[in-house]
């Protein structure tokens, strides 16, 4: 398990660092958690909260959906405008660099995606979750996906407790009065580390439709 030095950096610098030292390349595919629930739904407007170098965003914009894509990393949103660009999708796509942790998105969408929102720096899970989901439109879907085991190569949160989807809606403390439960609960996925290793990871996921 890797171990972190974050007492000499801020958020934005280690993101930054993270991802200039990575390839610029993209996978060019989605999130199969986004594939799977977002596929069958008619495109409209949708957030994609710490979208990284921009495969969700792109692949929703390919699919008719007009995006938002935000990120602490402006190194992160070059990537991903450049992604867009190449993908033919630079006019369905917007990137913002915005530090959820001051501040969130204005405007209401009928998709927002908050997929492995998670950083080795304290961060209010519950606070911005809750943004999120006041952010969905009527109708509009919410989906939430945290890592619920780690991969050995992974850093992970230092208490090392795992959190299920169950655990996670609690947190968050939504009416679920104003929901309709889609899907509460994990999912399994093969995770390929830097050296090439695999190993299953299990992920909880929360996707709730707005009544």
């Amino acid at each position: 398990m890797r171990q972190l030095d974050l007492d000499t950096t801020s958020p934005i610098a280690f993101w930054n660092d993270l991802y200039k030292k990575s390839s610029t390349q993209t996978s060019g595919a989605p999130s199969r958690i986004l594939a799977k629930y977002v596929t069958e739904r008619a495109p409209a407007q949708a957030l994609d909260l710490g979208c990284a170098k921009g495969d969700d965003a792109v692949w929703l914009a390919k699919n008719g959906w007009q995006v938002l894509g935000v990120d602490i990393s402006d190194t992160a949103l070059r990537i991903a405008a450049e992604n867009a660009a190449r993908n033919g999708v630079a006019e369905r796509t917007t990137f913002r660099q915005i530090d959820l942790t001051e501040q969130f998105p204005e405007d209401q969408f009928d998709l927002v995606s908050a997929l492995f929102l998670q950083t080795p720096f304290d961060f209010p899970r519950a606070l911005v979750m809750r943004q999120a989901a006041a952010a969905v439109k009527p109708s509009g879907l919410l989906l939430m996906a945290i890592h619920q085991t780690y991969a050995s190569w992974s850093w992970k949160p230092a208490q090392g407790t795992e959190t299920t989807a169950n655990t996670l809606l609690q947190e968050i403390g939504l009416d679920l009065a104003k929901w309709r439960k889609i899907y509460v609960g994990p999912f399994e996925r093969r995770a390929t580390g830097p050296d090439g290793e695999s190993e299953t990871v299990k992920d909880a996921v929360i996707a709730l439709e707005r009544i």
